[in-house]
């Protein structure tokens, strides 16, 4: 799998969007995630930058990624329409 430099993760209710992205900003990696599988997929994942819409459980899961050795970015809403595809 080519290098990651950032991830955008899109949190949910149960399943979660994850869109990974090289330093030229080309899309490497579409996945589908259930609540149980994020940490996990995370903690495989080489260190990068983890951004999510900042939100009431944003925080949490910031918290929990950053455990890993990610670095956490939350965004405003406003600032995420241009991570969906």
């Amino acid at each position: 799998m080519e290098e990651i430099s950032m991830i955008g993760l899109d949190l949910a209710k149960n399943v979660f969007q994850v869109h990974g992205a090289d330093q030229t900003g080309r899309a490497v990696l579409r996945k589908k995630l259930r609540r149980a599988q994020v940490l996990e997929f995370f903690a495989e994942l080489p260190r990068c930058v983890v951004a999510m819409e900042a939100c009431a459980s944003a925080h949490y899961w910031g918290r929990e990624i950053g455990r890993l050795g990610h670095e956490v970015r939350l965004i405003h809403p406003a600032y995420v329409k241009p991570f969906i595809m």
